[in-house]
């Protein structure tokens, strides 16, 4: 599972990895854009993240259209 932190504060969300890398890369970023302040925000997870590829999406929709379309037209030949 890949997670995603969201500052509490601004608009900065951390990159897709795992829980611990994803909540230090939060810290971090607290720590030097909001000292003194404590932790905020919210956390996003997904099955797998944009950078974990996976998936064609609507390609792959559009190709499965495309091979019915060729097989029904070589069928009614």
């Amino acid at each position: 599972m890949n997670y995603r932190f969201w500052c509490g504060e601004c608009g900065f969300k951390t990159a897709w990895g795992t829980e611990s890398v994803a909540g230090r890369r939060h810290e971090d970023h607290y720590t030097a854009r909001h000292p003194g302040l404590p932790l905020g925000g919210q956390v996003e997870s997904a099955a797998e993240g944009p950078a974990a590829g996976g998936g064609l999406g609507c390609a792959g929709m559009a190709i499965a259209v495309l091979l019915l379309l060729i097989i029904a037209a070589a069928c009614v030949r």
